[in-house]
């Protein structure tokens, strides 16, 4: 009996060497530097939207790649094997889109979608506040309607590259009364009056992606910019994280694959007791470990962005929601395991920044919290599995 291979089509391989070649000649040697300066890096940009990999998501009517969710995986995990920092490049662009992809009018997709494809604009995504975080339901920044405009006023919390965004999916309370189902979601343009960004978050990891917060004083929008229907907002923003929690999963076995890599190259070479420590089983099991947790978390995350790929084809996947949170929580998991196993076969030298897996340890930690932390992953899963 013959059946097709479960693992990525061909062109998925050469998308691989693709990006990795990319990632190693000009990602990789910046990676301690961007960590240092805590700057985004331009240059990195600059060389995705050269190679058509910053957004390769967006479909081809609207002048974008048209790749497919693995592809994106793929993209997103090479990348973050170089450096965490700049996958968050195509991560976000696809986090900020999503919302427009799921819900928004032909008109707002041509409109904001095309710059993204061109490389002129970036799209960042804003349901966080200071007072609602895992609970995103009780956000407080107010939309409120006046003619055809509307008004916005308040504050967006942990805005991963907010300041270099040019556009903002933004989720604010439309009508007080109906709870969940009186949040909105709208576009917002960095250059719209009354925008501003709080200072830079002075963070652990992912230094050279800035987080910051989106201020919003008596903004006025046009009132098609609203992204489907009044009181939809908070379905689409739980529908996006379904599709987006997977590039999450993809930057975590990024950062892990780029830790093993390294590891397993130190331990071929450093000698101890007159041989490679790499003859030593208590490493040789560690290793093994290592690697095997990557694989099963890879194996999951693939499988996940195969079903969001069907998914964003209008076929309902009733395991998405389910699948999307085990990829993110097991790879993030496994990423922050991995790392800090890749520290210590390096001994001394994995706790100094002449080596980069210190760096990788500092910046696994974020995937085990930010779009949904591993412990609200567990409830997720566990809805998913008991109603």
């Amino acid at each position: 009996m013959s059946f097709p291979l479960y693992a990525p089509a061909e062109e998925h391989d050469m998308l691989r060497e693709t990006v990795r070649a990319l990632a190693d000649e000009k990602i990789a040697p910046h990676a301690a530097e961007i960590d240092e300066t805590e700057e985004f890096s331009w240059d990195v940009y600059k060389a995705l939207v050269a190679a058509d990999l910053h957004a390769v998501h967006v479909p081809e009517q609207y002048g974008g790649a048209g790749a497919d969710a693995l592809a994106t995986v793929i993209v997103i995990e090479e990348v973050a094997r170089a450096c965490a920092s700049s996958s968050l490049i195509p991560a976000v662009n696809k986090l900020g889109t999503v919302p427009l992809l799921l819900s928004a009018s032909e008109e707002l997709k041509s409109r904001y979608l095309a710059p993204v494809a061109r490389g002129e604009a970036m799209f960042s995504y804003a349901l966080s506040e200071p007072e609602a975080g895992s609970d995103a339901a009780a956000m407080k920044t107010r939309a409120v309607a006046d003619g055809d405009s509307y008004i916005l006023n308040g504050v967006k919390m942990w805005i991963t590259n907010a300041g270099v965004s040019e556009y903002y999916t933004l989720m604010a309370v439309t009508d007080p009364s109906a709870g969940a189902r009186g949040i909105s979601a709208f576009v917002v343009e960095k250059s719209d009056e009354g925008v501003s960004f709080g200072p830079k978050e002075k963070k652990l990891g992912i230094k050279g992606s800035p987080t910051r917060q989106v201020i919003l004083d008596n903004v006025r929008i046009p009132a098609d910019r609203m992204i489907g229907a009044p009181g939809t907002g908070f379905k689409t923003a739980l529908a996006t994280l379904d599709h987006t929690r997977i590039t999450i999963a993809a930057q975590a076995l990024g950062i892990a694959q780029g830790a093993l890599d390294f590891a397993i190259g130190y331990v071929k070479e450093r000698k101890q007791f007159g041989r490679p420590i790499a003859d030593f089983q208590g490493l040789q099991f560690m290793i093994a470990d290592m690697s095997m947790k990557l694989e099963a978390a890879r194996q999951l995350t693939y499988h996940a962005a195969a079903k969001s790929e069907h998914a964003m084809h209008g076929e309902p996947q009733k395991d998405l929601t389910f699948l999307s949170s085990a990829a993110k929580c097991a790879a993030s998991d496994a990423a922050m395991e991995i790392t800090t196993d890749a520290v210590q076969l390096l001994g001394g030298y994995g706790y100094t920044k002449d080596f980069p897996v210190e760096r990788m340890m500092r910046d696994a930690k974020i995937t085990q919290i930010y779009e949904g932390t591993n412990q609200i992953q567990r409830m997720v899963m566990a809805r998913q599995l008991l109603k």
